[in-house]
Order: C-alpha cells, then sequence, then structure tokens
C-alpha cells in the first residue's frame, strides 16, 4: 500500500497540497490518500483534510490534449 511518498503535490490546476498519509475504506478496502489542502476550496476552510482513492490519485489527466499526471510530487 505505500507507493505514494508523503509530501508535497502539485494538483494539474497548480494547487499545492500536502499528502500526510494513506488510509483504507472501511466497506470496500479501497485505499486512499489522505492530504491536507492548505488554501480555502469549494467553499470549504483552508487545512482542510481531503481524501481521495488512490487510483485516482495516481492517474493522469488530458489537458489541452497534454496527458499530464493530476498529483505531481514536488518534494517534502
Amino acid at each position: 500500500m505505500q507507493d505514494i511518498k508523503l509530501g508535497k503535490y502539485q494538483h494539474y490546476k497548480g494547487t499545492i497540497v500536502e499528502v500526510t498519509g494513506l488510509a483504507l475504506h472501511s466497506e470496500t478496502l479501497e485505499e486512499m490518500v489522505v492530504y491536507n489542502h492548505p488554501d480555502p476550496v469549494k467553499g470549504m476552510e483552508a487545512n482542510t483534510l481531503w481524501v481521495r482513492p488512490k487510483a485516482m490519485f495516481l492517474e493522469n489527466v488530458v489537458i489541452d490534449g497534454q496527458d499530464v499526471p493530476r498529483f505531481r510530487y514536488i518534494g517534502i
């Protein structure tokens, strides 16, 4: 389950988030990435915790015809 580095990642839209851990969904056992969103987003306050399925966190997305990572590791 530990093939994601803890630390800072940049979302393809530019936002920086910090991955703080990995978790399992209680019903499906799907691996989830736990991350802190330091900026206000989607009407929420700053420094909120979010989870996203690991497969989605690691996937690429097509932006302006280019295949780019949804989140790119940028360090600790």
